[in-house]
């Protein structure tokens, strides 16, 4: 087309075929010709448009979700570890490793601090349930201690399924309940499930997933870290009966009960708050490890740890018993001795894993286990006040120093480290048993001997000595008598 039929007004018929596509474009709903096709196409449109409306009017609800979607994010980072990716190497000290020794501490402390304490409420229970016999009382106890080991014993897992806080809070939860429950109690019964079962459930679920989080953040301080944690124990041992004996006279049994319970919230609370997993979940070895049926060492190891550990729970149940009986003293003096038999086991539990890095676990605990043992037969001649005291200082330095080392040396006994937490769940296992039924064992013995000590302390000292003969085939069995041999 020219210039020429521009000016003088021809107009192209493509032009005009283009207006006429504007023109019916632009025209209203009325006016444009309707067909189904037409009338389905601008429903569409118009919910296309409807929704893009609604989203794009509501930037607050956008934020709104956005933060919702944030927090359960954080809370989700804090009750699992499923977030955590790559982790770094252990710290292997610094801050926050150390404080993670601080809080196992409290973890222990509140734990068997609180069990290996028991000895006092035994001889209080004596006087408040008359009609009950000593063996009995004991079985309070030995409930305890079965079931913080026995529980421990496969809580761990939680640790590793990534559960660790969850799994601390309804541990916490189920000790304490325990704890101010035992404060209305007045009957045997009542004891046994509040202060025997609930007490003991809960110590054994967080008790073992603590440590296990604590070892995570060592590698060549790891023997260093967990004998400071364990110092704990032996703290809470001289604490709990301090507790009892001061409070007992003035306040009464169910506020010096409420008194511990406030103290173990206070202590769990603190660890709850800084207790921080630094592994992804991991798959968990198995319950058990049929292997371990067929290594001569290690069920010689386990077996000579349940003699000892049955001896050691008597004599730790039954000493402040015999100083009221046998001894004459006071119920507040007796205490004195469960004081000092957990406080000078403070520094033997701190030695012992350091040299243990050097020698050998099994070499160091070998002669803690002679010690205690001869210490153990000691116990029959002890007929007086300063001959008492005496043997609980050696009795509290001996066992501390072997107690320290049951996990590291399991660890040593066991080729394949994957499976290092099962054998130990296996040991704790058995060692449950024994903490069960030692105690009232030794008990129904002094009652056949209406009341006399003498046939209960050399039952314990023997199977003190059996513990040790057993642990000592077990180290002869692995080396040889080559003495300077590490293992």
């Amino acid at each position: 087309m020219s210039l020429v039929d521009l000016e003088k007004g021809h107009i192209p018929q493509e032009r005009i075929d283009h207006e006429d596509a504007i023109t019916i474009s632009t025209l209203n709903d009325e006016s444009r010709p309707s067909t189904p096709h037409s009338r389905q196409r601008e429903r569409h449109t118009m919910d296309v448009e409807a929704a893009a409306q609604r989203f794009n009017a509501s930037p607050s609800l956008k934020r709104t979700q956005s933060n919702k979607s944030a927090v359960l994010a954080r809370i989700a980072s804090r009750i699992t570890t499923r977030t955590i990716t790559n982790p770094p190497p252990p710290p292997d000290g610094g801050l926050k490793a150390w404080t993670q020794v601080g809080c196992a501490w409290l973890v222990l402390f509140t734990t068997w601090g609180y069990v290996n304490s028991f000895g006092s409420f035994q001889t209080y229970y004596s006087t408040l349930l008359p009609n009950e016999t000593a063996s009995t009382i004991s079985w309070i106890g030995s409930v305890q201690v079965w079931l913080t080991f026995f529980v421990g014993a496969f809580s761990g897992r939680l640790l590793d399924a990534g559960l660790f806080l969850p799994t601390f809070m309804v541990g916490m939860a189920m000790q304490l309940a325990g704890i101010f429950g035992m404060s209305w109690c007045t009957q045997y019964w009542q004891l046994m499930l509040t202060q025997g079962i609930l007490t003991g459930i809960g110590g054994g679920i967080f008790f073992c997933p603590s440590m296990g989080l604590l070892a995570t953040y060592f590698s060549s301080k790891r023997g260093l870290a967990i004998g400071v944690a364990t110092t704990g124990n032996s703290v809470g041992g001289m604490i709990y009966p301090v507790v009892v004996r001061e409070l007992l006279p003035k306040l009464g049994f169910a506020w010096t009960v409420r008194v511990i319970g406030f103290v173990n919230l206070g202590c769990l609370v603190l660890a709850l708050c800084f207790m921080r997993p630094r592994l992804p979940p991991r798959k968990s070895g198995p319950i058990m490890d049929p292997a371990a049926f067929h290594e001569p060492v290690y069920m010689l190891f386990v077996a000579g740890l349940c003699f000892m550990i049955g001896s050691v729970y008597w004599t730790f149940y039954y000493i402040a018993s015999f100083a009221v009986q046998a001894i004459g003293l006071s119920y507040t003096k007796s205490t004195l001795l469960i004081i000092l038999l957990n406080g000078v086991g403070i520094p033997f539990r701190v030695l012992p894993p350091l040299l243990s890095d050097r020698y050998g676990p099994l070499n160091i605990m070998l002669p803690a286990l002679c010690a205690t043992t001869l210490v153990a037969f000691v116990f029959v001649a002890v007929h007086d006040i300063a001959g008492l005291y005496v043997f609980t200082s050696f009795y509290g330095a001996t066992t501390a120093a072997f107690q320290c080392l049951l996990p590291v040396t399991v660890a040593s006994l066991t080729g394949n480290l994957n499976m290092v937490g099962t054998r130990l769940g296996m040991a704790f296992s058995a060692i449950s048993f024994a903490a069960l039924t030692w105690p009232p064992i030794g008990g129904a013995i002094l009652g056949l001997q209406h009341g006399k000590f003498q046939g209960a302390q050399i039952w314990a000292a023997v199977s003190a000595l059996v513990g040790t003969l057993l642990v000592l085939a077990a180290r002869v069995k692995m080396n040889g008598w080559v003495v300077r041999k590490k293992c």
